[in-house]
């Protein structure tokens, strides 16, 4: 029997246990970022439906297993902060974000959260809006582009963007049924699209306030690896996957504060971006690991050593749509982030940028010293 038989004679037996009736208990499963900026999550089972994130219980875990702490001190505490419905168990049952904790009550360092929240509540004035446009690639089991001949290359970019048909777009049943698994658990999933590099694809989510950027964006993340697992596939976040000829994966940040989606709001932009120029390093290291073999200058990316912004130019550091520049308002896109960012830190520093006074910025280097 092929693996791909195999696959689906488990799904059809699973079927019949994932109709049982689970007797008023609720399964949450508990998501966490860890040490590497992957994502963790085990679930335990509840007694009642949840309605309010005040009713989920804090938990832990080993902490030495997931480069968050050390063997003789490894209990990291989970403090939830937003579940959303469960897509794959359906029912009442939820999933649920939750930040790290050491056990003196501190952030754990890999918790970029907590800080990002700060700013957010300190600017809340200011009702910044975000929309993320997360591309990924998609591998086999074996590690090879997905799709792609073995041994071997398709045809040049080209016809893959936005394709249809075979031979131009692959496993659109892993991101239609994400799409729908997002959906389903309530994230604001804009939009979704095949990209330039065959087998790599992009989702949108937004627009979102604030903190929730940061939290929805890394719930897609986690439905998309679980979405996927179901159907053998691997997903990379990494902004250059393949050397050579090929698209990197980006992050593109859109942002708009409540005075730039106002008539007249170019001026504010015009001002964000100015604040944006002064502060390209910091920003840069906030930005993904390996950015640097994305942001060359070519293949639709800025030089990683030059800020530059432009209207419709997707060449440049920042770029105004023109509709924007035609209209004399609206929003920003910052096309520097690397497909692997750490939203929160994107989303913090952008706010801390745009909304404060530079001489006062200083999250760069607060998530600085949490990281290292």
């Amino acid at each position: 029997m092929s693996e791909e038989n195999t696959h689906i004679e488990k799904t059809v037996i699973l079927q019949k246990y994932l109709e049982l009736d689970q007797r008023g208990a609720i399964i949450a499963e508990y998501v966490w970022i860890d040490g590497t900026g992957n994502l963790r999550s085990k679930g335990r089972t509840l007694r009642k439906k949840i309605s309010s994130v005040d009713q989920l219980p804090e938990w832990n875990f080993d902490g030495s297993s997931t480069n968050q702490a050390p063997g003789h001190d490894s209990d990291i505490y989970l403090k939830p902060v937003a579940f959303y419905p469960d897509p794959f168990r359906r029912g009442d049952n939820i999933v649920v974000l939750a930040e790290c904790f050491n056990n003196d009550g501190t952030p754990n360092k890999f918790n970029h959260r907590h800080e990002a929240a700060k700013l957010f509540k300190a600017h809340k004035d200011e009702e910044i809006w975000f929309g993320l446009e997360q591309e990924y690639t998609l591998f086999d089991s074996y590690d090879n582009v997905y799709g792609w001949p073995k041994g071997g290359y398709p045809a040049p970019q080209g016809p893959y963007y936005c394709g249809v048909g075979a031979g131009k777009v692959y496993a659109r049943d892993v991101i239609e049924a994400h799409y729908r698994a997002c959906l389903y658990a309530g994230i604001n999933l804009s939009g979704i699209n095949a990209e330039v590099m065959p087998s790599q694809w992009e989702f949108q989510v937004g627009p979102c306030t604030g903190i929730e950027m940061g939290d929805q964006l890394w719930m897609a993340r986690y439905f998309l690896h679980r979405t996927a697992e179901e159907f053998g596939v691997k997903i990379s976040f990494h902004p250059k996957p393949l050397k050579g000829d090929w698209n990197g994966a980006g992050c593109h940040t859109n942002v708009s504060t409540k005075n730039m989606r106002l008539p007249g709001g170019m001026k504010y932009i015009d001002e964000a971006i100015e604040k944006l120029s002064k502060r390209h390093n910091e920003h840069i290291k906030l930005y993904g690991a390996d950015n640097e073999q994305r942001l060359t200058g070519r293949h639709e990316t800025a030089s990683m050593t030059t800020f530059s912004a432009g209207v419709a130019n997707r060449g440049a550091s920042i770029r105004i749509p023109r509709s924007v520049a035609k209209e004399g308002y609206g929003y920003f896109e910052d096309r520097r982030p690397a497909s692997n960012i750490d939203p929160y830190l994107v989303t913090g520093i952008m706010c801390e940028t745009v909304c404060g006074a530079i001489e006062d910025a200083n999250m760069s280097k607060e998530f600085e010293r949490e990281s290292s």
